[in-house]
């Protein structure tokens, strides 16, 4: 049967059907005999492996060991781990190293940590030293304010005792022709600390307002409405002012209606002391109404005077008003240069009532030197002037006939040809303009006149007034003198040898005064009513009301590094100017009001040319008037006013002591949109002596740059924004400084330290 079974299985299984059975029986018996020998060769061998191999490392010869493990020397034989081994080495020396300092750097911060407290301790002890010192200067000067409150009574305002409404007992002068400040007006209504109140009448509530120059009267309602000095209050007032001119005739009031009415008026008690009559005159024909009016102890301010009725140092000679309602305009104006012109001098007018008997009976120098005075030295006037324009030795132009029909004008006056433009365009032409006189000696200054000199000094002609007897305006508290020429008429004979030897110089000088004396006194309504009313002021000794000071809008910058100082801008020799460490700034004393009435107050430079550029302060015996801050130029200008010897050239550390025996002084700086240039002249002040603070008046519409560092020179830097440009803005009163002395600079000027002080 196993044979059987064999063959079967040889032959595929049993007949036909068996074979395939048999195969798939030896294909498993291959599978199993084939993992069996791979887990055999897999597991075991590995195992036997590994214990043949210990068993040869345990012999004892140990220089046979073949796979067990060797020590570091052994190993670094082995080429590519001997770089390891040499990191490994290297490695760890570092790590030594590193360990070592650190050791030494916790030492270190110990040791800082020690002196750290020791300084806490000691910044500690010096808070306690300061606030004990301060605790000691603070005890100090409470003891020094009680020392000089006992030793120093308090000094207060004098009580003002104002008089009755209707105080009578005012003495009466003899005559109202021999009134005088005296006897004519009442002191106790202006005490010194009255401020100088000022009462101005509605000319409207009254009959004569009526018949008033419509442009008169708009434009001095616009000034007293701006004016600092009047006041509504009528009962503390120190003069009332009333204005009755200039008038239009065809309702111009009868002299007796007019005197009725100023007496009416509710403050005139009974003889019109403190009482102001104004008379302005817009155009050239002359008014000179008030002369028939009995005015009482009233003082009169007008352009035409007689002797008989002009009272020196009372009433008060006013100049013409022109520009009634628009400022004059300035572009217009011819340059000052060149300083001759085409005209040696000119003249055009006519005197109609003995103009033809001068011409008719001109007399020789020869019969006025044998004795015969000529009655009217408008005769000889005549006959010199065309004698000079006949010998062409200048060029001058006189006309003694209007082309046109002239200006009215009073007897012996000469009246004015022609408009006033074609006047004008000659006296532009013109380097002196002459003004004759009226032949009438009782007759001491004329509307026209004043008219002459007014288109004189608006366009640059010196004035040459011929009549020494004439009273110019407020003649007594201006120095014509410096702006034009007063001659006697009997030297006609020299007034050409006289206009020539003037040098450039000096008729600059006087061009640019008389320009100044234009534009302070003349040139506008608020002009004339302040100055009529400075007159009265300086006359009765009342201080100036103090200038109101310009608010300084601040523009906001930042400050940077601290600037270094130029040794070239540092080097002063062997001068010693001043402390070397920046004291902090120290603001000058402030009084609301000086009321000393000495020389010293006053600061004028003697040896310059007058001008615009002379510094006037408000004194109380200069009628200085808040236009007269205005300066032309620019430049450098330094005015130490606080004490001392400023002004004198000394150095600005030498002329402390006395009165001031502690001052600074403030920079102010104008510059426009040049920052490089304007950082550079601040650094260059830095470490500058007694300076107090800088002042940069920016003047550019356009504000700095945001990110501009600004240089830290130990003083505050003020950075003022200016409303408009102009160079001007280098003279406003600022209220940010603080200090007396102002040193004006541009951001361009390079002045040592040395050169500054």
């Amino acid at each position: 049967e196993l044979m059987t079974g064999y063959t079967m299985l040889r032959n595929g299984g049993v007949g036909n059907g068996g074979q395939p059975w048999v195969l798939r029986w030896s294909s498993r018996i291959r599978l199993t005999w084939l993992s069996f020998t791979l887990f055999v060769i897999l597991v075991f061998f590995p195992l036997i492996a590994h214990y043949y191999l210990t068993t040869i490392d345990d012999a004892d010869d140990a220089g046979k060991r073949i796979f067990g493990p060797r020590t570091g020397n052994e190993l670094c034989e082995v080429k590519h781990v001997q770089d390891l081994c040499r990191i490994r080495e290297s490695v760890s020396e570092e790590l030594l190293q590193l360990e070592a300092k650190r050791q030494e750097l916790n030492s270190e911060i110990a040791k800082l940590n020690l002196k750290i407290e020791a300084c806490k301790k000691s910044i500690e002890n010096a808070k306690q030293d300061l606030l004990q010192l301060k605790n000691v200067i603070s005890q100090t000067e409470h003891s020094y304010k009680e020392l000089m409150a006992q030793n120093q009574p308090k000094l207060s305002l004098p009580i003002r005792l104002l008089p009755d409404k209707d105080d009578a007992t005012f003495p009466l002068p003899k005559s109202n022709r021999n009134c005088r400040l005296h006897n004519c007006f009442d002191y106790s209504r202006c005490p010194l600390t009255s401020g100088f109140p000022v009462y101005v009448y509605n000319s409207d509530d009254y009959p004569f307002g009526s018949s008033l120059d419509p442009l008169i009267k708009q434009a001095f309602e616009a000034t007293v409405r701006t004016n600092v000095y009047v006041t509504e209050n009528a009962n503390i007032a120190c003069v009332y002012i009333i204005l009755v001119g200039e008038m239009q005739e065809p309702v111009m009031p009868k002299p007796t209606e007019l005197e009725q009415q100023l007496h009416s008026l509710p403050y005139w008690r009974t003889d019109g002391h403190n009482h102001l009559i104004i008379n302005l005159s817009r155009k050239s024909e002359t008014q000179n109404f008030i002369y028939n009016i009995s005015t009482g102890r009233a003082m009169i301010a007008q352009s035409t005077f007689y002797d008989a009725q002009y009272r020196p140092g009372f009433d008060i000679v006013v100049s013409p008003l022109v520009h009634a309602m628009s400022e004059p305009n300035f572009l217009e104006i011819p340059p000052q240069v060149p300083v001759k012109r085409k005209y040696l001098f000119s003249f055009q007018g006519e005197k109609i009532e003995s103009l033809r008997s001068s011409l008719q009976e001109v007399r020789s120098f020869e019969e006025e030197i044998e004795g015969n005075a000529p009655a009217d030295y408008d005769d000889r006037i005549i006959t010199t002037l065309k004698a000079v324009q006949d010998s062409k030795l200048d060029f001058v132009l006189v006309e003694f006939t209007c082309k046109n029909q002239p200006k009215a004008s009073l007897p012996t006056e000469w009246a004015l040809c022609g408009e006033r433009e074609d006047r004008l365009e000659l006296l532009k032409l013109s380097t002196f303009a002459l003004i004759i006189t009226p032949g009438d000696t009782h007759l001491v200054i004329s509307a026209g006149c004043t008219m002459r000199l007014f288109e004189a000094l608006e366009v640059g002609a010196i004035p040459v007034v011929l009549g020494e007897q004439v009273q110019l305006p407020y003649n007594d508290v201006i120095r014509w003198n410096e702006a034009a020429l007063i001659i006697p008429k009997p030297r006609i004979t020299e007034v050409h040898f006289l206009l020539r030897s003037i040098s450039d110089n000096d008729l600059l000088a006087m061009r640019r005064q008389g320009r100044f004396l234009w534009e302070t006194y003349f040139s506008t309504s608020d002009n004339v009513f302040s100055t009529v009313l400075a007159v009265i002021r300086t006359r009765i000794q009342i201080p100036a009301a103090p200038i109101r000071e310009e608010p300084a809008v601040e523009i906001p910058h930042r400050s940077g590094k601290a600037a270094g100082t130029d040794p070239n801008m540092a080097d002063n020799g062997d001068l010693d100017l001043g402390p070397v460490e920046t004291e902090p700034p120290y603001a000058s004393p402030k009084y609301l009001r000086n009321f000393t009435l000495t020389a010293m107050d006053i600061y004028r430079n003697w040896n310059s040319a007058p001008g615009p550029f002379h510094l006037f302060p408000y004194t109380p015996f200069d009628p200085v008037l808040p236009s007269e801050a205005k300066f032309l130029g620019s430049g450098t200008g330094f005015r130490p006013i606080g004490g001392g010897a400023g002004g004198s050239g000394k150095e600005f550390q030498a002329a402390l002591g006395g009165n001031v025996p502690r001052e600074q002084f403030t920079v102010v700086m104008l510059t426009y949109e040049r920052e490089e240039v304007l950082m550079n002249s601040l650094e260059r002040l830095n470490g500058l002596p007694y300076l107090n603070k800088v002042v940069v008046v920016w003047n550019s519409p356009k504000l700095p740059s945001e990110d501009l560092l600004w240089p830290d020179i130990g003083v505050p830097i003020m950075v003022v924004r200016t409303e408009k440009n102009s160079l001007n803005n280098r003279f406003l009163p600022w209220d940010e400084i603080e200090t007396e002395a102002i040193l004006s600079i541009d951001d361009d000027a390079h002045l040592r330290h040395d050169e500054i002080m």
